[in-house]
């Protein structure tokens, strides 16, 4: 058949045009009819947020606090261990209340969980939802080897990570139809050996979730963007009808149908907060596009956007970086305790969010959805002569939420430099003969296990006694 030179293109061309289109796509291979099927926007019947705090938080001021009348000063040579909380001179960070004091729930038991003097009462008020895990040996004093050791659950080789991030690993294994499956926001995500439906959309801010999700602006003008067009509808020339037999052209037109599914059901006004008045109130955000303390992108904002992707059956997993500025080596006790504030304060947000909207399943959305909070290590547990603290191998997590058990701490810090115990895995309990170092492939592994996944990429068994029987 003669080709029609004024409107055909070379096969090179062609091909490389559609395989880079495609590539931008951001639903991977997630096929059409599946996709279509999800224009509803049903909520996931089991829900994963992933919540990074960025730089290395001070389990002191947190998760794994100590008695400041008992690791005094004058004892700091026996103990290595100066809670600091002298230096943290801050109206909302408990003013009026020792920081190690447990909380309290009307109507439930006494919490368990002892928390530092920059833990939100917000947060800490659901402590009947937690869990913590204290004593986790990083093996790592880099930034982004404990990242993305945390992500993955398997030790990196250097620097590099091995294996698919958490999430992937979750929707590689369930499959689900919610449009957007996994949403990573300013965290990173990685895939092995899981089609493109399961990668993560990846943002940096509020607004790239927006602009992905809006119709372009831009107007297709060059020939090859219009025949990449009229592809989807009449063949061009009999060579590129070949490629549309269950190949390039298939794939293409697929993309295509899953763009224009996202646009027409408007996705990206489910993220423009400044017209839910609803959303705007209970996160402290404005009609503006502002919070108090700057724009959307504040843990407050990503909270939110956090508890939309859920709730409106957009996504089933969303990684998300709530929080930053805890790399603070320098005359910074206060500064740290601030920030680490506002992260908690806004995951509270979230879990009061949550935990008030009732599931189309049943119950409510925290009784659908696992959380994981993290950062890549903790801090020293003494005070540097900058008035600082710096890296430290002993960490903790807070895991919260469905498939798991709650109001509970697993494995400790030492009384002496908090070093990281060797416990027995199966109680938690000191174990110095027999027992072994808590490490971040536990907790991925007890995350999916919560959900009765496979976890054998973690290659070691769940913390058991936190799975719910």
């Amino acid at each position: 058949m003669k080709k029609n030179h004024e409107t055909s293109i070379g096969r090179r061309t062609f091909l490389k045009a559609a395989a880079g289109f495609m590539g931008s796509t951001l639903f991977g291979g997630l096929p059409f009819r599946a996709f279509a099927q999800t224009a509803a926007l049903k909520p996931a019947d089991r829900c994963f947020v992933f919540v990074y705090f960025s730089g290395g938080w001070d389990q002191l001021l947190a998760l794994d606090p100590r008695d400041p009348d008992i690791f005094t000063p004058e004892r700091v040579a026996e103990t290595r261990i100066l809670p600091g909380y002298d230096l943290i001179n801050s109206p909302s960070l408990f003013p009026d209340e020792r920081p190690f004091v447990p909380a309290t729930r009307p109507g439930a038991a006494r919490s368990n969980i002892t928390f530092g003097p920059a833990m939100s009462k917000r947060l800490a008020a659901h402590y009947d939802l937690m869990t913590v895990v204290r004593g986790i040996n990083m093996t790592t004093l880099a930034h982004e080897e404990g990242m993305r050791y945390f992500i993955t659950g398997k030790r990196p080789i250097g620097a590099a990570a091995r294996g698919s991030s958490t999430a992937t690993e979750i929707v590689g294994q369930m499959v689900p139809t919610q449009p957007i499956p996994s949403i990573a926001y300013n965290v990173e995500s990685y895939n092995e050996g899981y089609p493109g439906s399961a990668n993560a959309l990846k943002v940096s801010k509020l607004n790239d979730l927006l602009l992905t999700l809006s119709a372009s602006t831009t107007v297709l003008d060059s020939e090859l963007e219009k025949q990449l067009v009229d592809f989807r509808g009449q063949p061009i020339t009999c060579e590129q009808a070949a490629y549309g037999a269950g190949g390039v052209g298939t794939t293409y037109a697929t993309s295509r149908g899953q763009m224009q599914q996202v646009l027409s059901g408007k996705l990206n006004e489910k993220f423009t907060f400044e017209k839910n008045r609803a959303v705007i109130d209970h996160y402290g955000l404005s009609a503006t596009g502002t919070t108090r303390s700057g724009s959307y992108d504040n843990p407050s904002g990503r909270a939110a956007l956090v508890a939309t992707a859920l709730k409106e059956g957009i996504s089933q997993c969303v990684s998300i970086n709530l929080v930053g500025g805890l790399d603070t080596h320098f005359g910074s006790q206060l500064t740290h305790a601030n920030n680490l504030f506002a992260g908690f304060d806004a995951l509270g947000k979230l879990v009061d969010d949550l935990r008030a909207s009732p599931h189309p399943s049943g119950g409510n959305f925290m009784d659908h959805t696992t959380i994981l909070v993290y950062s890549e290590f903790a801090r020293t547990p003494l005070i540097n002569s900058t008035n600082g603290r710096d890296h430290h191998l002993a960490n903790s997590c807070l895991l919260m939420g469905a498939g798991l058990k709650h109001n509970k701490v697993f494995g400790y810090t030492g009384d002496i430099a908090m070093a990281p115990a060797v416990v027995d895995l199966k109680t938690g309990a000191a174990d110095p003969n027999n027992g072994t170092n808590i490490l971040p492939e536990h907790i991925i592994a007890t995350v999916l296990a919560s959900a009765g996944l496979d976890y054998s990429i973690t290659r070691v068994e769940p913390l058991k006694a936190l799975l719910a029987t």
